[in-house]
């Protein structure tokens, strides 16, 4: 037995403190909750923006700037080493196709096919957007991109 397997292991299963189990415990009545308040209830959660009666600092700080982060478009990321790996040679692949095959999760997104992997197989590929990249992939393997508004509903 090395020194290092005892070490991994210590302190890994700590037991849970058992609270409320009497005076004797150290830690019964109140069970290490304090008297009264809503932290003493059951329900209360610590929102953590309560200052004690200060302004909290969010409304204390002036708002400025715009950010475009509400008008993004947010895409179904494809890499093409995934449609390798999940489609055979000739496929058409669709926004619909990638979501068959697990690819894509989330419904009502465009596709984003990027170049990240390696294609030998000759594909037909259907997407809202290409990077240079995965576009040159695909069509050095001999596929054809076709760049559609490919969105599953």
């Amino acid at each position: 037995m090395l020194i290092a397997d005892i070490t991994k292991s210590a302190g890994r299963n700590k037991k849970r403190r058992r609270v409320g189990r009497g005076p004797g415990s150290g830690r019964g009545k109140t069970a290490g909750r304090g008297t009264k308040g809503g932290g003493s209830r059951s329900g209360w959660k610590d929102r953590g923006l309560a200052e004690g009666g200060a302004m909290p600092l969010f409304r204390r700080l002036p708002k400025r700037g715009f950010s475009n982060v509400n008008f993004t478009t947010r895409y179904n990321i494809v890499n093409v080493g995934e449609l390798e790996a999940r489609f055979d040679q000739g496929a058409h692949v669709t926004a619909a196709a990638l979501l068959d095959a697990g690819l894509i999760r989330r419904r009502g997104l465009p596709v984003k096919v990027l170049g990240d992997g390696t294609l030998s197989k000759t594909m037909r590929v259907e997407a809202a957007k290409f990077s240079q990249q995965a576009a040159a992939k695909i069509e050095a393997a001999g596929g054809t991109t076709t760049v559609s508004a490919a969105v599953v509903d």
